[in-house]
């Protein structure tokens, strides 16, 4: 299936899980827990409260050269908004993407997946684990932190 059949169907409205397309136009389904959805709230709510030339989005489409995949946050420029203003999903990745890794995510798939948003523009990806340890890769490898935010904390911290 093309993304935007996937997007339209009516019975693949309002699931509860997170949906990407493989290459081969097969649907891939996502469960996410709670507590994936907690780092992803608070890591796009810090991208929100610092500075006001960006926006933060969750579960943002981006195709790739191996279909349609989902960034659990990203953050972009105004500019690259206003560029991509209804694309769905996002023929370029925002200039940061952040993967919020499940114990089930092998790290070999989200280093694919980290290469493919850099072949689509991302300027930095990031890696949240389960703890809320915080890793920055560029397209040349691991950062020591942020290039872009480098006041971004090393972890995020969810609990009560």
């Amino acid at each position: 299936m093309e993304w935007r059949e996937v997007v339209e169907h009516p019975s693949l409205k309002d699931l509860p899980f997170k949906i990407e397309t493989n290459a081969d136009g097969y649907i891939m389904m996502v469960a996410a827990k709670n507590r994936h959805r907690l780092f992803q709230i608070r890591i796009a709510a810090w991208f929100e409260h610092h500075g006001e030339e960006n926006r933060a989005i969750i579960e943002c489409n981006i195709e790739t050269s191996d279909a349609t995949k989902i960034a659990d946050v990203a953050w972009g420029s105004l500019e690259f908004f206003k560029r991509n203003r209804d694309s769905d999903p996002y023929q370029e990745s925002p200039e940061v993407v952040v993967e919020v890794i499940s114990p089930s995510n092998r790290e070999k798939a989200m280093k694919h997946k980290m290469s493919l948003y850099f072949e689509r523009g991302a300027k930095e990806a990031w890696f949240c684990d389960n703890d809320g340890n915080m890793r920055f890769f560029n397209p040349q490898g691991e950062l020591e932190k942020s290039e872009m935010f480098g006041e971004f904390p090393k972890r995020i911290d969810i609990e009560p």
